[in-house]
């Protein structure tokens, strides 16, 4: 398989579990709604979001190991959206345990 490949497949898969990282619990969370109080485990969403970011690691290593450094531009372009998504992925899961369960719950 080529390298060109390969850094497109890993920046897919960049895209993928980001967006599983951010979208997944959120949706889980609104399903089975915010009034009720939470579970003793942690559930299917906390599952998730935590295997899509372990996943992300090996991804992203993958990723920009076999990017065109010839073009750094391009590489920020399609590493953009996925960074984003993980930071609301982890902005959600901070206010979702320490701010919104700590006052309703």
């Amino acid at each position: 398989m080529r390298q060109v490949d390969i850094n497109r497949i890993s920046g897919i898969g960049l895209l993928v579990f980001s967006l599983s990282a951010s979208v997944v619990p959120w949706l889980l969370v609104w399903l089975r709604g915010f009034d009720q109080p939470p579970l003793a485990d942690e559930g299917a969403a906390a599952h998730i979001f935590q295997l899509s970011v372990a996943a992300l690691l090996p991804v992203t290593v993958i990723f920009f190991a076999t990017a065109d450094w010839s073009r750094p531009v391009q590489i920020v372009k399609r590493v953009a959206v996925p960074a984003v998504l993980v930071i609301l992925a982890f902005a959600f899961v901070f206010y979702y345990e320490r701010v919104y369960i700590p006052a309703h719950f």
